[in-house]
């Protein structure tokens, strides 16, 4: 049995934006300015990582438009590299990056929540009594702001529950917040950007105790653009669902490009509206930016609007990770090259009910796993990888098969994809060292690509096991 074609153009779109303004944006800009140091050079990240997502998305839209089958980039890996690479980068999405993806989104819903209710949190001691070592990677600790993290398991498993029961359910749930979430955004940026209380002068004048030039500099802006690629992560969500888009020769690319142009715009003027409001600094030292934003635009009502505008935001970007993703690990089973009983479609309800209650288990053990920028961390760093791959792999197609159909070619070939597979080398190779200089230093209890990598790493032997019990 076969999924429906249920989506179209807007419900597409909307999904590509749903999929990634949720929670980076939200809480990314604090960590970036501390990292930076400069209203400016913030801004210009956001935009420039915005402008390099959507070279590697249009490079993937060429392959969805030939392809349009559920799994998305599991499909073209396997006309790409063949079923290892392919079975790599599906136990991939599913242990670390789509499912940490969601994690991490619903962790913010939880954070935010607690500007109206405070959650219960364990003592720092209590936290620190359980946790599991991994040598040459860190510690984990569990119980750590476990209020939070309960919370962002109910969050994960009543929207599961959601897109089990009814795919076209969760499309029109989409539909609908990504709409809000769209208002609710066009009214934050209008209101600080028009308000008394800021100032131009605040966009031009960088931190007073942050200083960098030459090489820690650089490092420095490594890590805030990984910090924007998280917040940009999502887009390709869209090629999961492929199979079940309607007209999707057509549609698969628009939505992309609509779908990201529309954002880079939206958070180069939200990072704009929050520089204008906050000094550098104060941004920098922010646990919840653009509540502290709108408090000073319009006060501590404002702030709490804010706080429930992210709330609605970060549940309707949960909503469309969780009905996108679980579609890779689906399209795997089908090739029996994952667990069989994941590939079973809900005899009532038409979805991948199997798949949507593994992927919910799984995220969950990793909301108790880390911190939300542990999980961003991880995620950027190995689901980049196979961006990297997923671009080059467009040479790899237009070799080894010349005289397909493709209904669109990816715009300024060879240099975009090419441009695209040149700066995700030098954005892992860089993150890599940053990640590890951190740890030596005292600064993370995790090398978080490192463990990424491990993760990943796992899927190796059971490549060999369902090939064995699948010969």
């Amino acid at each position: 049995m076969k999924l429906d074609r249920t989506f179209g153009l807007w419900s597409a779109v909307s999904i590509v934006i749903g999929g990634i303004i949720g929670s980076g944006i939200f809480m990314k800009p604090a960590l970036m300015a501390s990292q930076v140091g400069s209203p400016l050079l913030l801004i210009g990240i956001w935009v420039f990582a915005g402008v390099l997502t959507l070279l590697g998305a249009l490079s993937n839209a060429e392959v969805a438009a030939m392809m349009p089958e559920t799994g998305g980039q599991y499909v073209f890996f396997q006309k790409m590299y063949g079923d290892f690479i392919a079975f790599l980068y599906g136990w991939a999405a599913f242990a670390v990056f789509n499912t940490a993806g969601v994690a991490s989104i619903a962790y913010i819903f939880a954070t935010y929540a607690e500007y109206f209710v405070k959650l219960p949190r364990l003592s720092a001691d209590a936290e620190k009594i359980v946790y599991l070592f991994i040598p040459g990677i860190g510690r984990i600790y569990p119980f750590e702001n476990l209020g939070v993290k309960s919370l962002t398991i109910l969050v994960i498993g009543g929207l599961t529950l959601v897109n089990y029961r009814s795919t076209r359910s969760g499309g029109k749930l989409q539909v609908v917040f990504t709409a809000l979430k769209i208002a609710a955004i066009a009214f934050l940026i209008v209101g600080l950007l028009f308000s008394p209380n800021g100032s131009a002068h605040n966009i031009v004048t960088p931190s007073t105790t942050h200083h960098l030039t030459g090489w820690p500099l650089i490092i420095a802006i490594v890590a805030a653009t990984s910090g924007a690629f998280w917040g940009y992560d999502g887009w390709n969500n869209v090629t999961f669902i492929a199979g079940e888009i309607k007209n999707p020769r057509r549609n698969i690319h628009l939505a992309l490009l609509l779908g990201l142009t529309a954002t880079i715009a939206v958070y180069g003027l939200l990072n704009l509206a929050f520089v204008y409001m906050l000094p550098i600094d104060r941004i920098a030292s922010s646990n919840l930016v653009a509540s502290d934003a709108a408090t000073v635009a319009f006060g501590y009502i404002g702030g709490g609007l804010i706080a429930a505008m992210v709330i609605v935001s970060t549940f309707g970007t949960t909503n469309g990770n969780i009905l996108a993703t679980a579609r890779v690990s689906f399209a795997m089973a089908l090739e029996k090259r994952f667990f069989s009983w994941t590939g079973v479609v809900h005899p009532r309800f038409h979805t991948p009910g199997n798949a949507l209650v593994l992927h919910a288990l799984w995220t969950s053990l990793l909301v108790l796993s880390g911190s939300f920028d542990m999980l961003t961390d991880m995620l950027v760093f190995v689901s980049w990888l196979f961006y990297g791959l997923s671009a080059f792999g467009v040479f790899i197609l237009r070799r080894k098969m010349p005289d397909a159909e493709r209904p669109y070619r990816v715009w300024g070939y060879p240099f975009v994809p090419a441009l695209f597979v040149i700066a995700t080398v030098i954005f892992l190779v860089l993150t890599l060292f940053h990640d590890i200089n951190d740890y030596w230093a005292g600064r993370t209890p995790l090398i978080n690509s490192l463990f990424g990598l491990l993760l990943t790493a796992l899927g190796i032997p059971l490549y060999w096991y369902f090939r064995r019990v699948n010969k």
